[in-house]
């Protein structure tokens, strides 16, 4: 019997930080050690997440942990913490494994990460000691890295379909156009302070138009399975629920490559993934099904000009786009089935 992995949470009381620890409170090879907040030292989890029931450590500050004691930490802490902290630890705790949620480890180059994020990037040696990881398309090679950079909510959505399609040759990469919408958790606790536009809960609103960081974090992954330029436009929304993602891609085929083609591509690409479903062509779909999962739905359908098709893409942005694909990226880390933990 596999022993369990003894953990810590950073950052464990945020909308992401909740949903994982509410995860791993139920993972059967996990036994939580650490749970870490700037605020509300010495309160139980449960004050914050009623659905966690399992007795866990206090709210506990970073400053109390004892290094030797964990194996693995995820930090579910704003762009810029995590990397100060790896950075004080990797090199003296040798057995210690990371899971990072933010984008401090997402982006290879650390130019592009300040243009993009604002801030120099204060661990650039140990960028290369660290795997972007959409589990599905990563799988195996997760276990060779000590730094595991979990995607954005956004890039999940895009890549797990357009990837394979891409990789297989079939669509056309020079206007490729992506409009997706997420729920306003997506922006953590303090988007009140984000988002000042009226009616925030009753209307939607589009934003980051041509700047959204996530650009540079899909370009760069669509780097890695082309040497062609990749052409695409990104719009995210917020829309006036809690969570989910839906995206919707636009895109033309190569070589009058028909829907049934692109669809089989995806069903074959996924046949083995346990959270990924390729429904049938033209089917209508939302993010009602996956919410609260670590599901990703895809839906591939005509459009009304020949040749040109959208893909729509549903995921829940707190699980499957953070802390579910956390959890994944875990199982895959450790060698665990891919599910465990995440079952609905």
């Amino acid at each position: 019997m596999l022993k369990k992995i003894k953990i810590a949470v950073l950052g464990a009381t945020g909308y992401t930080g909740l949903d994982l620890v509410n995860l791993l409170s139920k993972h059967p090879k996990v036994q939580v050690v650490y749970l870490c907040a700037t605020k509300n030292l010495g309160k139980k989890i449960n004050y914050f997440d009623k659905r966690i029931k399992k007795k866990l450590p206090r709210i506990t500050s970073i400053k109390n942990i004892d290094w030797r004691k964990i194996e693995l930490v995820f930090l579910s802490l704003p762009n810029g913490e995590a990397q100060k902290i790896i950075k004080k630890t990797f090199n003296k705790y040798k057995q210690l494994r990371y899971i990072d949620l933010s984008a401090d480890f997402r982006i290879k180059n650390p130019k592009i990460y300040k243009k993009n994020y604002g801030v120099n990037h204060k661990a650039k040696n140990l960028i290369k000691y660290a795997i972007y990881s959409v589990s599905e398309l990563t799988k195996s090679k997760i276990k060779n890295f000590r730094i595991i950079a979990n995607p954005g909510c956004y890039p999940t959505s895009i890549q797990i379909p357009l990837v394979p399609l891409i990789i297989k040759n079939l669509i056309k990469l020079d206007d490729i156009t992506i409009d997706s919408k997420s729920g306003y958790s997506g922006a953590g606790k303090n988007f009140e302070k984000k988002f000042k536009h009226q009616n925030l809960y009753n209307s939607t609103y589009a934003y980051g138009v041509k700047t959204h960081r996530h650009v540079c974090e899909i370009n760069q992954e669509f780097l890695k399975i082309t040497d062609k330029k990749v052409n695409f436009s990104f719009n995210p929304h917020l829309i006036p629920t809690f969570r989910g993602i839906l995206s919707s891609i636009y895109f033309k085929s190569r070589n009058n490559i028909n829907i049934k083609k692109i669809r089989t591509a995806l069903k074959r690409y996924y046949k083995k993934s346990r959270f990924v479903k390729v429904h049938n062509t033209n089917t209508p779909i939302g993010s009602g099904n996956v919410l609260n999962t670590n599901n990703c739905e895809i839906s591939v359908c005509n459009t009304r000009i020949k040749n040109r098709f959208v893909i729509f893409s549903a995921i829940d942005n707190l699980l499957k786009g953070a802390s579910g694909q956390a959890v994944q990226n875990m199982n895959l880390l450790f060698n665990y089935s891919e599910k465990l933990g995440l079952n609905e």
